[in-house]
């Protein structure tokens, strides 16, 4: 396996596809763009129903909060050979400057290391370069430690 591909395609898409499924994730309107090697970018379009001060018409920071694990999550899918069930253990976000209203918000991440039970990711969050971004975010999410399978019918239980 390339460190540039996913560990299995299939179990990449079948897991982003839940995720992008969540009612969570659908509510706050995230869509997926891509994926840059093993690297997953999500987006939010910003709405006034997300804005967290009324005042300025900055999003709220549960979203990008919400981004940046969602979108870390399905990095973690990226390396996975086979379909497991992952929870998110830790997750640190530094808010570097306010999101600009009206502007669609991306996040990029990757899982950098998957070590025993534990992936570890970063990620980072921005308009239009991700060299300028609005929040780093850095998680470990711990993977399925049961052998009994989990998922059915596509990532249904």
């Amino acid at each position: 396996m390339s460190v540039n591909t996913p560990a299995n395609r299939e179990v990449f898409e079948t897991l982003a596809a839940v995720f992008a499924r969540l009612p969570h994730c659908k509510t706050l309107g995230f869509e997926y763009v891509g994926l840059d090697g093993v690297k997953p970018t999500l987006k939010v379009e910003w709405r006034p129903d997300l804005v967290g001060n009324p005042a300025t018409g900055v999003v709220h920071g549960g979203v990008i909060t919400s981004l940046v694990d969602t979108t870390s999550a399905i990095a973690v899918s990226a390396r996975l050979a086979e379909l497991e069930t992952i929870a998110t253990l830790d997750l640190r976000i530094d808010y570097l400057k306010a999101a600009t209203p009206g502007r669609a918000i991306f996040c990029t991440a990757e899982c950098y290391r998957l070590a025993g039970q534990v992936g570890f990711t970063r990620a980072v969050c921005y308009h239009d370069d991700a060299n300028d971004p609005i929040a780093h975010g850095v998680a470990t999410f711990m993977r399925e430690s049961t052998p009994l399978p989990i998922w059915r019918d596509g990532g249904t239980k």
